[in-house]
């Protein structure tokens, strides 16, 4: 996004000579975004960024898709797909992600990683990545991002970057990985790319990286996302002469970073607000919003929960990542859960939270949701997570039988 910052070493003009103690030169790169035509950041380098002395296939995860069909809303149990017993203490969080939804904007996966990640770099798009739990340092060629639980963490298309879990429980996280850049909502911009003061969120809840990270080293591998020549996802094995993270300096408008869903300022009303006033970024084709633990509607005669609504343009995800969400007692849902309801169907609240919800003052809850605009297929991660007795949750309460 449009907020200038300067790291470490840069020279008073881009585009000029900057200069080792020694003599020799640093080497700039550019990357920006949109041709030359949207934000960038200049990266001042100890060695050429492109070279390369290999380039070999990387088979990715299981990127494979199957249709929502026959039509249904879904419940995916995502707590499940953790390896078995310490297993995950050598799962990383980009080679250990379970594929759970996708179609051709976004893919949403799911890892409990415990292992350093290999050198990563995803050149379809920008990266949102939800942390559940657990603590991580974010290595990149921009400097080290902290990632802690309730931390978005925000990697421009591109950045290469490797995580490092901390601690003794796993990383638990949430990967959105756009076909596209990933930005704030437009509506809280200004027409320059500040933050409006009607924005739920300020760039003082913006935390990117303090200062260079140099790291020494030779044949250094890294594993690139990318497009093949049918549009599909493939993946690719560089191996560099010197270690990427050479970077001495950089300034711009085009970096990683964190913003933790505690700093997001919820927006209520007397009535329901609709999932518009939850919303934190947009991708093309995508919206992330995020529910809060937040007061609730006071007009004497509010129905806090939400009101039964048709997805007519898209499909509604939603991660329940802690507290309890009022909406859905009765369905199974719980801590790890995602439910799916596509377009194509009316859903809203389980039977009796409609009526339950009467009265209430506050909602202590916390959830991300994904709102696509075009149909979402279903991952082997979310294959192996489905619960398939969410669908007549419904009537199932109504008859008041157990869900």
């Amino acid at each position: 996004m449009a907020h200038y910052r300067s790291i470490g070493e840069v020279p008073p003009k881009r585009h000029t000579q900057h200069r080792r103690p020694e003599g020799g030169l640093y080497y700039e790169e550019l990357m920006g975004e949109e041709g030359f035509s949207s934000d960038s950041s200049l990266l001042y380098h100890r060695a050429i960024p492109s070279a390369i002395t290999a380039s070999e296939v990387w088979e990715l995860p299981d990127q494979r898709t199957v249709p929502n069909h026959p039509l249904a809303p879904r419940h995916f149990t995502l707590h499940d797909l953790t390896a078995a017993d310490d297993g995950w203490r050598s799962v990383d969080a980009v080679t250990g992600r379970r594929l759970v939804l996708g179609n051709g904007d976004v893919r949403i996966s799911y890892v409990a990683a415990g292992a350093p990640s290999p050198l990563y770099r995803n050149g379809l798009g920008d990266e949102c990545v939800y942390v559940e739990s657990g603590e991580a340092d974010v290595e990149t060629v921009f400097g080290v991002l902290n990632a802690r639980s309730g931390d978005y963490v925000l990697l421009p298309r591109a950045t290469t970057h490797r995580w490092v879990p901390k601690g003794p429980e796993p990383l638990r996280a949430y990967a959105i990985e756009g076909n596209s850049h990933i930005t704030p909502a437009r509506r809280y911009l200004s027409k320059f790319g500040q933050l409006l003061e009607h924005a739920p969120y300020c760039e003082r809840d913006l935390t990117g990286p303090s200062g260079p990270l140099l790291v020494e080293g030779t044949d250094v591998e890294v594993l690139v996302k990318h497009r093949g020549s049918g549009g599909e996802v493939v993946g690719t094995r560089f191996v560099h002469p010197t270690h990427p993270f050479d970077v001495v300096g950089w300034d711009g408008c085009l970096y990683p970073y964190t913003f933790n869903v505690e700093d997001f300022e919820p927006l209520t009303g007397r009535i329901h607000q609709p999932p518009p006033a939850h919303q934190v970024f947009e991708g093309d084709n995508f919206v992330i919003c995020n529910f809060v633990p937040r007061k609730v509607d006071y007009h004497p005669l509010s129905i806090p929960v939400p009101y039964y609504h048709s997805n007519v343009d898209s499909d509604e995800v939603m991660f329940y990542c802690g507290g309890d969400y009022a909406a859905r007692k009765g369905s199974g849902i719980g801590q790890g859960s995602v439910s799916l309801h596509p377009g194509g169907h009316a859903h809203g609240p389980q039977p009796g939270a409609y009526e339950r919800s009467i009265g209430a003052e506050f909602f202590d809850e916390l959830a991300v949701m994904v709102d696509t605009f075009r149909p979402l297929e279903i991952g082997e991660g979310g294959r192996d997570a489905e619960d398939p007795e969410y669908a007549w949750s419904w009537a199932r309460g109504l008859r008041g039988e157990s869900a």
